[in-house]
């Protein structure tokens, strides 16, 4: 049982094919079901153990090792970051009268935050002060910010997970860790010339405005109790026709539909009345005696909305609210609906919710404290943030972080040492608490990064590395390892976009090693491919969740992705083509 591969003189044993099966089918797996990335990797794990290419041991020491700690440690730190005033007070100065100036003063600020802060709250901050700007058009900065932060996160080790998954992997191989600014002249270039492309393909950017996140498209349902005095009256007469800001637009009757309706329809006990417009107005509902909103059937008040995003491997998508359990999972109720691709219909604890749906939440007590909260939506607006840091905990926070940095850049010291003495600082003073810690914990990521590198264990277990460096030695020999720089990255770069950038880089990394290993190059110019291909998240919407963020506004269309990020995918493979080769070399 046993083959060629690819033109390499040694076989292929079972085991190897067997292993490349595996391979191919997490590949598959991981496209048709992206909404299951971490159970994928979880049950690949498992098979790796059962088959015996891994033992306990090994199992133990990748889940422990020293680069996936400071992983986590980094991760939590910079949750502690993002609790601080910092982004709000920078805003402040974002915008100037000039659209142009304010296009270039967003794309600077994006990057260089982004080098240092997560990209994701990065883009949230902004989107809200972009939104509330009436010196800008929108559709004009939303996007060039938004990639603007994604190559910004290129720039240091900590500025995207990525690059410390990869880190993490590199470590593990036995190497020093990548430095802090090991990336930062590669990815300065990258994002200078990507800022200038970005600035100029703005102007090319439909001029569509921006709606306001909480008016519009917003679907409200509220139920008529059998005491309601509406109840046998015409729509006219109850005088829900004459409401400032907000529009009737169907009456659920049962199983039945009514739309559009009519003045002369009249209102029976158990109608939801469904109404779309500003929810800020929402308030207006409450002087209709026996008018409940849906959130209100749930007891919970509705003086405070929060508005929030459903993610894309939410455990929400595809299912309804009443099925879901939502009052009982996450201690909220739904005020409202908004959906960008298409208006909702029909009872809103029957609407099967999709990825980007925005919800208006009516939040009780333990809302923000729930586990589940950041695995299903992003909190865009209207919640204050849990134990939010002022005064000498927020001096605390910012100066020790960039104390970490400065004495593992002087001293030599690694940042898992100064990582953790930070960490330790924050937990004693209660900048984190243990349950911010539990509901933050990069639980996803440490699984995926742990079964990749059981995966290069059992590449390495059944000989499949050697196969793959002896392929490289033979059938790359007479090309210049640039090409082969160029592929990692090609490659990287799709499996990204239709992955998840942590997913491409932990699948990746054992290749290109393997690659490098069989060229007899240095790996690590080819490491740091993988490092700034699995950044390249462009061409689609649905490639970075940062991409969802702002194409959920409703002022984007795929095409609008496919068209600019086409162009800074080409830059970014030139750009790294060209720098990574002059300051590393093979």
């Amino acid at each position: 049982m046993s083959a060629p591969f690819f033109g390499v003189s040694s076989l292929m044993t079972l085991s190897m094919w067997l292993m490349v099966l595996i391979l191919v089918t997490l590949i598959a797996l991981l496209v048709k079901f992206q909404q299951h990335t971490t159970a994928i990797f979880g049950g690949v794990l498992l098979l790796l153990f059962a088959l015996g290419w891994i033992d306990a041991s090994i199992l133990l020491e990748n889940a422990a090792n020293e680069g996936l700690a400071t992983l986590v440690m980094l991760i939590l730190i910079s949750f502690a970051l993002e609790k601080t005033s910092i982004l709000t007070r920078l805003t402040r100065f974002l915008f100037a009268k000039s659209e142009r100036s304010s296009i270039v003063r967003t794309i600077g600020f994006s990057g260089v935050t982004s080098a240092i802060l997560n990209n994701t709250a990065v883009v949230a901050a902004l989107m809200s002060s972009i939104q509330s700007n009436p010196n800008v058009n929108t559709s004009r900065v939303l996007m060039p910010m938004c990639f603007a932060a994604t190559l910004g996160g290129t720039m240091t080790l900590i500025g995207t997970s990525t690059n410390l998954v990869v880190n993490s992997m590199w470590v593990k191989e036995g190497h020093s860790a990548i430095g802090f600014f090991d990336l930062t002249p590669i990815g300065v270039v990258l994002f200078v010339v990507g800022a200038v492309v970005l600035y100029f393909t703005s102007l090319f950017l439909p001029a569509r405005q921006m709606q306001k996140a909480s008016i519009d498209e917003y679907f409200v349902e509220a139920k008529v109790e059998a005491t309601s005095p509406l109840v046998g009256k015409s729509v006219e007469a109850a005088g829900l026709r004459q409401l400032n800001d907000l529009f009737l637009v169907e009456i659920v009757r049962g199983d039945r539909v009514i739309a559009p309706v009519t003045h002369y329809r009249v209102i029976q006990a158990g109608d939801k009345l469904m109404f779309s417009g500003d929810v800020s107005k929402i308030q207006l509902l409450n002087q209709f005696e026996g008018l409940k909103l849906f959130a209100q059937t749930n007891g919970l008040p509705i003086q405070e909305l929060t508005e929030v995003a459903i993610k894309q491997d939410s455990t929400l998508v595809g299912n309804t609210l009443k099925s879901t359990g939502f009052r009982a999972k996450f201690d909220a109720a739904v005020v409202a609906v908004r959906r960008d691709s298409g208006r909702v219909s029909g009872k809103l604890g029957e609407v099967r919710l999709k990825a980007g749906d925005l919800l208006l939440l009516a939040t009780g007590p333990d809302f923000a404290t729930r586990r589940n909260l950041r695995k299903n939506f992003f909190v865009l607006s209207g919640i204050t943030p849990d134990n939010v840091l002022t005064g000498w905990r927020e001096k605390l926070v910012v100066f020790g972080f960039l104390a970490m940095i400065a004495i593992s850049l002087v001293a030599g010291v690694s940042l898992f040492s100064t990582a953790i003495f930070l960490f330790a600082a924050l937990m004693a003073t209660k900048s984190l608490s243990v349950n911010e810690i539990q509901r933050h914990f990069p639980l996803s990521i440490w699984l995926i990064v742990v079964s990749a590198l059981c995966l290069a264990n059992a590449m390495q277990a059944v000989g499949l590395d050697t196969q793959i460096a002896e392929f490289a030695g033979h059938s790359l020999a007479g090309l210049s390892p640039v090409w082969m720089l160029m592929g990692v990255m090609v490659l990287t770069i799709a499996i990204t976009e239709l992955l998840t950038n942590n997913a491409a880089a932990a699948l990746m990394f054992p290749i290109a090693y393997s690659l490098a290993a069989g060229m007899n190059i240095n790996p690590y110019p080819i490491i740091l491919a993988v490092c700034f291909g699995a950044s390249c998240s462009f061409i689609s919407p649905f490639g970075y969740q940062t991409n969802l963020m702002i194409y959920n506004t409703g002022i984007y269309r795929f095409g609008d992705f496919a068209r600019v990020g086409t162009l800074i995918t080409l830059v970014c493979l030139i750009v790294c083509g060209i720098m990574i080769p002059v300051v590393y070399p093979f």
